[in-house]
């Protein structure tokens, strides 16, 4: 596989502002960094995106995601391996991934209610809103995955 073009050198302005929404997701949202990684990766499985899928399973797991939790995450619905919270982010991140077959339902929206405050739940769906536009960008161009390594935790950096 060879990429396209490189998004990020083609329009610098784009990537920025990429990034920017990307940014407020890991810094701002309020939301738990894992619960985060979980709806990218599942995003990713769901669109298809291989770049990304490499990327948040390696961030995830360097989080101290377990891997039967990212193993079953294609299966949520049939392990017991995710929390209620959880559950309610995944069924929402696929309602809003697959948004042309059939909008977001009434019981998935009242799930994620009984989850998540108003405010998280606009700052989920800005982090599907935003995957999925990473997501667009990875397949189009084909952004070739393997290559990417997290920066190591370190309880020093992360203060």
């Amino acid at each position: 596989m060879e990429a396209r073009l490189n998004a990020q050198q083609a329009s610098p302005a784009a990537y920025a502002a990429m990034i920017g929404l990307e940014m407020f997701v890991r810094k701002a949202s309020k939301l738990e960094l894992s619960l985060v990684e979980l709806v990218k990766v599942r995003a990713s499985q769901i669109n298809g995106c291989a770049y990304c899928i490499d990327i948040h399973t390696k961030d995830a797991r360097n989080e101290g995601e377990t891997e039967q939790r990212l193993y079953a995450l294609t299966s949520w619905r049939e392990t017991p391996f995710f929390t209620a919270r959880e559950r309610a982010a995944l069924a929402w991140t696929e309602s809003l991934t697959l948004i042309a077959e059939g909008h977001v339902p009434d019981d998935i929206y009242e799930l994620a209610k009984q989850s998540f405050s108003d405010e998280e739940l606009v700052n989920l769906t800005l982090a599907v809103i935003t995957i999925n536009g990473w997501n667009r960008l990875g397949i189009s161009f084909r952004s070739v995955p393997g290559a990417y390594q997290p920066a190591m935790h370190n309880a020093e950096t992360s203060k």
